[in-house]
């Protein structure tokens, strides 16, 4: 019987709740299903957080990940989102079936994250190069969610605390809102954005220099990107003592590389940071504090 860790089982659950505990309670048997389907041999899993992600190899010998979630919308984002990249910047989506919660994806090798280049400031660079072969214009019709609909996790916060913010600082919680609002009023024609792009979801690839792995799939404005690279690597970064002038820089080489608005980077990052540490408490209730340490760093730039 397949093992799950117990951090990534309470993730499903709380997540997933009545489904997720199904999916759990079927798993070593769909694991085994899946696996006879696409002719797989197997691997160990990686760090579980969200998904079943795992090594496997094909009959051919061809090494790939195998990628399993009960069903959910973010899920058939991330497939929309291979698809529609392809193969250039990102991992290539070989397999997939949406609806039973499944994605096969090449593995990219030798996979060393970003996360492990010591030079942060090169690190950031590389990040910026990613970032900039991704963004596509967005497909006719698409589904991908908005950063308009992102944004509603506010809300739900206010919400859910009967107006109040929960464990949040109120005062950046109503600067956040402040910010969505200007942002969304004013912002430029929306591409499609990866969504998570952080140090741990860049790879070393043998095929290009970088590629990018994990897309949530969203539609906004590309300063929106930025968001999750300031608030990582984590926990990494919450022990860096100059964290403000290490922000301060990196903002700067973003702005640099991606020719956008530093202030506007700026702002984008902030705001996203308030709503990752409301996503916090939304999914586990706990989990927030590092976002919000950066959200506090962000508005005094």
């Amino acid at each position: 019987m397949t093992e799950l860790p117990a951090a990534f089982v309470k993730t499903i659950l709380d997540i997933h709740g009545d489904e997720g505990a199904a999916w759990l309670d079927s798993f070593p048997q769909r694991l085994a299903t899946i696996a006879a389907r696409y002719d797989l041999t197997l691997g160990a899993p990686f760090a579980l957080s969200y998904n079943y992600v795992c090594a496997a190899t094909r009959r051919d010998g061809t090494p790939v990940v195998l990628k399993l979630s009960p069903p959910n919308d973010e899920f058939q984002s991330e497939i929309d989102a291979l698809r529609h990249y392809g193969v250039e910047g990102c991992v290539e989506l070989l397999e997939a079936d949406a609806a039973a919660g499944i994605m096969i994806m090449e593995r990219v090798l030798p996979g060393t994250p970003l996360l492990e280049m010591p030079d942060d400031e090169q690190a950031t660079r590389i990040a910026a190069e990613v970032m900039y072969k991704l963004w596509r214009p967005l497909p006719p019709d698409h589904n991908f969610p908005t950063v308009a609909k992102w944004a509603k996790g506010l809300p739900r916060l206010r919400a859910d605390n009967h107006g109040g913010t929960g464990p949040l600082p109120a005062h950046l919680v109503e600067r956040a809102e402040e910010t969505y609002r200007a942002l969304l009023a004013t912002a430029p024609s929306p591409v499609l954005l990866h969504g998570d792009l952080h140090h741990g979801n860049i790879l070393a690839a043998a095929c290009a220099p970088y590629l990018a792995i994990d897309p949530k799939g969203v539609a906004g404005e590309p300063a929106y990107e930025v968001g999750p690279l300031l608030l990582n690597p984590w926990p990494e970064l919450s022990q860096v003592p100059n964290l403000a002038q290490v922000q301060a820089r990196r903002l700067a080489i973003l702005a640099e590389c991606l020719q956008l608005d530093r202030e506007r980077l700026r702002m984008c990052a902030f705001a996203h940071a308030v709503l990752s540490a409301a996503w916090s408490v939304e999914d586990h209730g706990d989990g927030w504090q590092h976002a919000i340490a950066v959200a506090e760093i962000l508005l005094q730039l």
